[in-house]
């Protein structure tokens, strides 16, 4: 027999992830930073094939980590200028790596890493200009290259990447603010095109595509902030949309949004921050999705930068649209919309 609560239970079990008791409580600062300076270093690991297509972009990732933590000295620049130049292609997009096709994605990773570094003057900055401008379709959307898929995604690379290099007005800003507007869901979320499922990772790129456009005022602010809000999990982790289970980028993607909305504190911040710290691997370093996993790049940089945007003051304040030091867009004059 089964009664009318159990099936209700049974409707309504939660996915989440189990913290260890053994789980790390503090930042383990040091050991993060050997991690990102190692990681990748041999070209014959199956893993170094395997990820080729995301170099451009583990580049970013590795830098910002190591910026907000204090370490870029550690980073191999002139090693790392001489990556990015060898990626721009004709076009003037950004490639992950030799051999392969610009794209957009990649193209903001490495304005990224060359305003970080202060060395925008070693690329073709004109170039890239041209390729973002070129990206824009007719309804204000871009495509990520030249075969045409568009995606949220795209919009936020492109009007980030002109946003740092001084060069917003090239494009119709307007146009791409009502096209992420045509994408706004019931719920108050975004997705990848209009009618796309409302996910926290589109939303991010959409917040940031409004905040840099200053067209924030296109979202019903506590509607989208309460559908974020509920990503968190009993575990204190948060998803990026329900019945998913959590983690660590998701850090980033809902806490960032909440802050561009002037909403961070409807989620319980003690518990995210015990979340973020359980991920992270206490023998190698570096963060993973979830306590237990095997830590990379991406969830390291999401998991600092999570930490920074939760008040962690050993790591250096974090800009919630860019995902880079305050300090660098101090330093270059971005600067975008908020909400309070």
């Amino acid at each position: 027999f089964t009664s009318t609560r159990d099936i209700i239970s049974m409707a309504l079990v939660t996915k989440d992830a189990i913290i260890p008791a053994s789980a790390p409580t503090q930042l383990l600062m040091d050991l993060h930073s050997g991690f990102i300076s190692k990681y990748g270093d041999d070209p014959d690991e199956y893993e170094y094939a395997m990820s080729e297509f995301l170099r451009m972009n583990g580049m970013y990732w590795g830098v910002a980590a190591m910026d907000l933590m204090g370490k870029l000295e550690n980073m191999e620049k002139d090693k790392i200028i001489a990556f990015l130049v060898s990626c721009q292609d004709s076009s003037g997009g950004f490639r992950p790596v030799e051999g392969h096709d610009p794209h957009l994605l990649n193209t903001l990773s490495a304005i990224q890493v060359a305003v970080m570094f202060d060395c925008l003057d070693s690329i073709d900055t004109e170039a890239v200009v041209k390729y973002v401008v070129d990206r824009q379709q007719e309804d204000g959307s871009f495509t990520g290259d030249e075969w045409g898929e568009v995606d949220n995604r795209f919009c936020f690379c492109a009007v980030a990447t002109l946003a740092l290099l001084d060069r917003l007005e090239a494009v119709d800003t307007d146009k791409t603010a009502q096209f992420v507007h045509s994408c706004i869901n019931f719920d108050g979320g975004f997705g990848s095109r209009p009618g796309a499922e409302s996910h926290a990772g589109l939303i991010y790129t959409c917040l940031g595509t409004l905040a840099i456009t200053q067209n924030l005022h296109l979202v019903d602010q506590d509607r989208l902030a309460w559908w974020l809000a509920e990503r968190q999990l009993p575990s204190g982790g948060l998803n990026g949309r329900p019945e998913k289970l959590p983690d660590v980028c998701y850090s980033w993607w809902v806490l960032a949004s909440l802050a561009i909305l002037g909403r961070i504190h409807w989620v319980d911040k003690d518990k995210l921050i015990t979340f973020i710290l359980a991920c992270q691997d206490s023998e190698t370093g570096g963060f993973a999705d979830r306590p237990g996993d095997l830590p990379d790049p991406f969830h390291t940089l999401f998991g600092v930068a999570g930490l920074s945007l939760l008040g962690d003051t050993t790591v250096k304040e974090v800009n919630p649209v860019f995902c880079m030091p305050q300090y660098v867009l101090d330093r270059v004059g971005v600067t975008h919309q908020v909400l309070e």
